[in-house]
């Protein structure tokens, strides 16, 4: 590998002025779910990038606007850059230990909302950016940025936005949105997204809530009604009763099965981090449950609402309940045909009176991991991290990979500034200072070994 000191040096001592810039970032609100400075925010990123001599442009959609920018380099090789500039909502406000949107750095650590999920991510690969700048005058490659504002909310625009710009999006390779560290500070490569279905049941059985002693024994209870729907979903078993809800599942490889194995325990770690007692369908530990973890598809609860919550008693009978279900996908599950089959499904069961509202939906994606810009990426994270990044076929989240993977044609590669304390969604979301700097160093390897 050539040598890197002047890059390092610039970027180590120029690192107060690249997290202020990230703190303006953070500062400026943009969420999503909420409709909150999107296009302010949108502007700034825009200007970020015209400070580094990018051609931009502030794209719209149906939704939020879409920042695509390009600076031309001296090779013929592209990389495309995906990142995101909505953030999740703050709440609960109450647990900040400062401000969400007053960035705070303390302890070696910057805190704010979206300070790692997204916008760390953003700022740092534009400090790689200055680096080579300052140092060589050009980039070595043609970097593109598309970086968008409906991620945390599905991305709904996405697919369209990149089919109706296939030939502005051409590129070599994709770097991806978000990486980082494990447990033992080891550089992880995430080769694939699960894919995801995510829908709200609901069903109404009066027009109003009613007294349970009037109508508990001859009303309709929505609350029971929902439930048994639910209950038909899937059996104690753990196993989804949707008729052909498995067909075409692609069955992990003799390789995946070599890099899931190469991977660390995690059963301990996860019993001690989110205090389980013990895993389903009897899995212990293990390959077994790694393998699980990420390439069976799930049918999950995440919310149920009906009736009365609130302190003390009140005695009544629901008229309207609802419940948040996502479906986790592996490849080659698709959300709009699992979409389709659970509605047939309930209405076989004679509960054709709930009713299915799509919150959104990504197909499954993934990179081949012997795909060369994987294995540059891997590689020279050694220089940085002392250490190869480990390879991970799949991972249990999901995100708007697809199109990059299938309408685009790209390796899909992740690096980036997270551990596993980041708190991304949660109250004291942050970054290490040290990852930010690591994650810099790494981006501007890899720009530079993509151009050749």
């Amino acid at each position: 590998m050539p040598n890197y000191d002047k890059i390092d040096s610039y970027l180590e001592k120029n690192l107060d002025q690249s997290i202020a810039e990230l703190s303006r970032l953070v500062a400026q609100p943009s969420v999503g779910a909420q409709n909150l400075g999107m296009k302010e925010c949108a502007s700034l990123v825009g200007n970020m990038l015209r400070a580094r001599g990018f051609d931009v442009r502030i794209m719209e959609t149906k939704g939020a606007p879409v920042v695509f920018g390009e600076r031309k380099g001296k090779s013929g090789k592209t990389l495309l850059i995906y990142n995101h500039y909505d953030v999740q909502p703050p709440e609960p406000l109450e647990l900040w230990d400062s401000p969400p949107f007053e960035p705070s750095l303390r302890e070696g650590k910057l805190y704010g909302r979206g300070v790692s999920d997204d916008k760390g991510h953003i700022v740092s690969r534009l400090h790689a950016i200055d680096a080579i700048l300052e140092t060589e005058g050009e980039l070595p490659c043609t970097i593109k940025f598309i970086i968008e504002g409906e991620e945390e909310t599905a991305s709904v625009n996405l697919f369209e936005f990149i089919k109706q710009n296939r030939d502005l999006l051409k590129a070599d390779a994709c770097m991806w949105e978000f990486g980082g560290v494990d447990h033992r500070e080891v550089p992880m490569q995430y080769l694939g997204l699960r894919g995801i279905c995510y829908v709200e049941l609901s069903v109404e059985t009066a027009s109003t809530d009613v007294h349970s002693g009037l109508g508990g024994s001859i009303f309709p209870n929505a609350a029971w009604r929902l439930v048994w729907a639910l209950n038909t979903l899937k059996g104690e078993d753990e196993r989804i009763r949707i008729k052909g809800f498995y067909d075409g599942i692609r069955q992990p490889s003799a390789r995946d099965r070599e890099l899931m194995a190469a991977l660390p325990e995690v059963a301990e770690e996860y019993k001690s981090r989110y205090g389980v007692r013990q895993f389903i369908k009897g899995l212990s530990g293990g390959v077994d449950l790694r393998i699980e973890e990420v390439f069976t598809p799930t049918c999950t609860i995440c919310g149920l609402t009906s009736g009365y919550q609130g302190p003390g008693s009140k005695t009544v009978l629901p008229a309207r309940a609802s419940a948040k279900v996502d479906f986790r996908l592996v490849p080659d599950q698709d959300p709009d045909d699992i979409r389709r089959k659970l509605r047939s499904h309930l209405d076989e069961h004679g509960f054709s009176d709930v009713q299915i509202t799509d919150l959104g939906g990504d197909p499954p994606a993934r990179t081949d991991p012997d795909d060369p810009f994987i294995q540059l990426v891997a590689k020279v994270a050694e220089d940085v991290y002392e250490m190869p990044m480990q390879l991970v076929p799949l991972v249990g989240g999901s995100g708007p990979s697809h199109p990059f993977v299938h309408d685009l044609g790209l390796p899909v590669a992740t690096a980036g500034l997270g551990y596993p304390d980041t708190k991304a969604h949660a109250p004291n979301e942050n970054i290490r200072i040290d990852l930010y700097l690591k994650h810099a160093r790494h981006m501007a390897r890899v720009i530079k070994e993509l151009a050749g």
